[in-house]
């Protein structure tokens, strides 16, 4: 896999134009709990947001009761969209997609809204259907996580798409009226008439849901976000990354239960999910519910990502499509802040050689969370060297990555932090080595040990590893240095060597010429 250059990298020059897959874009999504902004630093296989505003509008309230958008909605969401063109003009984006999913799609003044807002922001918007809708959800799930296999549900205020997903192959998806503010509407505002609706509308929705046994749910959606935020508060999980959060059905079904118990004022920290939501946490707690009894995952993963970047998947070519949105990632820190991007490069390929001499194998996942190490062992070099291991740590934990899971991304954080502080592992957080587990720990230890080696022979440099061959050899680990760098032998590198050794449980030694 080739090096994806970042576009603070090419753009290095006012007289270099940028290609237009790395200019800015922008997707402003009308939804019906939510009017939102996101833009992005441009179409690639790991998409960073520039900037992000939602505005909590409402327009699905009342629709379903009603069959009208609501005039103080209707003014709030024009007004937003206004605020988001001038933002957009700001930050000089290249393209804006628009959207608009249910409760313009179902209310009878839906058309008329639509046409104002195409006024205000001077091009046309894409009205989703339902099938529409799902796909770019799934879209979005097959963008941000490796291999994904399972069913995508995407929560809305006015609806819900149920979609399969294994791999890059999506299914049909289909779309039913159980959003929080369509919920609450057909309702009554009732939680227990709540629970008799989703469970009609799910039992027609039986054959998308029985293929997900022993599989993944993916929960795509605000209030479903927000019931995960919730969870973490509530089990003192320190790792605050949305994306990836993964739980078992039997632990989220006792806490859903609880969140429908209660009123949503009485939820612990229920202060981290803004006012406006609260009142539908129960809600997608219902929903939630009921496809756990009916569909028996294997595991709920919560997806930061859902439609919008579903649609800016879509608009890559097929190369870009199948690069790997870790590496992706891992390459623009790399090349944004390394003092040298070529050396996070050819230490990928130094290690491979290495890991090649061991005995025992090194898995798919272990092997593709080992080269994203490397592309982020020097992203923090201008820290001061005593913070340089727990400022890594932080930077890496909480990065915006996506096809990763929260053990990879422990592994990911202990493996920076072993990298500068040592590879004693009492020295780093139980809970991330709680998270990553016996296997990824050692795997975290062993990869900053080489890269404990690698630093002292380099300087953080390119166009050195190759000339420095590790390896196993005759039970031993073997360092070769070539005879001019013999100055570099010494004390320190001899002590870095073995100290990879004790991690394996071998000897090591540095040879000269």
């Amino acid at each position: 896999m080739g090096p994806i250059r970042s576009h603070l990298t090419l753009a290095h020059s006012a007289d270099m134009p940028l290609p237009d897959r790395l200019k800015p874009v922008a997707i402003i999504d009308i939804g019906s709990n939510s009017v939102r902004l996101v833009a992005y630093d441009g179409l690639t296989r790991a998409p960073t947001p520039l900037y992000n505003e939602k505005v909590l509008c409402g327009l699905g309230r009342g629709v379903f009761s009603t069959r009208r958008l609501s005039d103080e909605a209707v003014r709030r969401a024009l007004h937003a969209l206004g605020r988001f063109r001038v933002l957009c003009d700001t930050m000089k984006i290249g393209r804006i997609f628009v959207l608009a999913t249910a409760a313009a799609r179902d209310a009878e003044n839906g058309p008329a809204f639509i046409k104002a807002a195409e006024d205000i922001l001077g091009q046309g918007i894409e009205l989703l259907s339902g099938r529409r809708e799902a796909e770019l959800s799934a879209l979005g799930i097959v963008s941000g996580f490796n291999g994904p296999d399972g069913v995508v549900g995407d929560l809305g205020g006015g609806s819900l798409e149920l979609v399969d997903v294994r791999g890059s192959t999506v299914g049909q998806g289909v779309t039913m009226p159980l959003g929080g503010l369509a919920l609450q509407d057909l309702s009554g505002d009732s939680a227990k008439k709540a629970r008799k609706i989703a469970r009609e509308h799910l039992k027609k929705a039986e054959p998308q849901l029985e293929i997900m046994r022993g599989r993944t749910f993916y929960a795509v959606g605000g209030t479903w976000r927000a019931l995960a935020k919730l969870h973490m508060a509530a089990r003192g999980y320190d790792l605050h990354v949305m994306h990836g959060y993964s739980v078992e059905p039997q632990d989220t079904l006792d806490f859903l239960d609880m969140v429908e118990k209660n009123e949503s004022s009485a939820l612990q920290d229920v202060e981290l999910v803004s006012e406006a939501r609260r009142p539908l946490l129960a809600y997608g707690a219902v929903v939630l519910e009921e496809i756990i009894n009916v569909g028996r995952p294997r595991e709920v993963a919560i997806s930061a990502l859902g439609v919008r970047e579903g649609l800016l998947f879509e608009q890559l070519d097929r190369e870009t499509r199948m690069l790997d949105p870790l590496i992706a990632g891992a390459q623009v820190l790399n090349d944004q802040r390394a003092r040298s991007p070529g050396h996070g490069e050819e230490l990928r390929g130094w290690t491979d050689r290495f890991i090649a001499t061991l005995d025992g194998p090194e898995t798919t996942e272990e092997r593709r969370l080992r080269h994203a190490a490397c592309l982020l062992s020097d992203i923090n070099w201008r820290a001061h060297p005593d913070y340089r291991g727990e400022q890594g740590l932080n930077v890496i934990a909480n990065a915006a990555f996506t096809g990763i899971d929260h053990p990879g991304r422990a592994y990911l954080a202990l493996t920076g932090y072993f990298r500068h502080e040592g590879i004693a592992p009492e020295k780093a957080s139980q809970m991330l080595r709680d998270l990553a587990g016996p296997r990824l720990l050692e795997r975290a230890r062993l990869i900053a040990a080489l890269q404990r080696v690698a630093f002292p022979v380099t300087a953080g440099m390119a166009g050195v590893l190759q000339r420095t061959p590790l390896a196993v050899e005759d039970g031993k680990i073997v360092l070769r240095l070539p005879a001019e760098w013999r100055p570099l032998d010494g004390e320190r590198l001899l002590n870095r060597v073995r100290g990879l050794g004790r991690v394996i449980g071998l000897d090591g030694r540095v040879e000269v010429g």
